[in-house]
């Protein structure tokens, strides 16, 4: 899952070499933490944080058939 955010992402910015997706994981979810060059958080987020929420239905879609756990993408300022 951390190569298919990184895989999404990665094209989307100027800095790719910043990219940097950690997996926090508990007993019931799972937790992508996803951190990106401070000058490409607008591109990520996207206007009205529409980038944002096709990434997370991307992932939600893909774990939700892969995993039992929910499973979240947290953006990091």
């Amino acid at each position: 899952m951390k190569q298919l955010i990184e895989a999404i992402v990665k094209p989307l910015v100027d800095y790719p070499d910043k990219v940097q997706v950690e997996k926090e994981e508990n007993v019931n979810r799972i937790v992508y933490k996803l951190s990106v060059h401070p000058e490409d958080m607008g591109k990520v987020i996207g206007k009205q944080g529409r980038v944002a929420k096709a990434i997370r239905t991307i992932v939600y879609s893909a774990a939700g058939s892969h995993q039992k756990k929910k499973t979240y993408v947290d953006i990091q300022d």
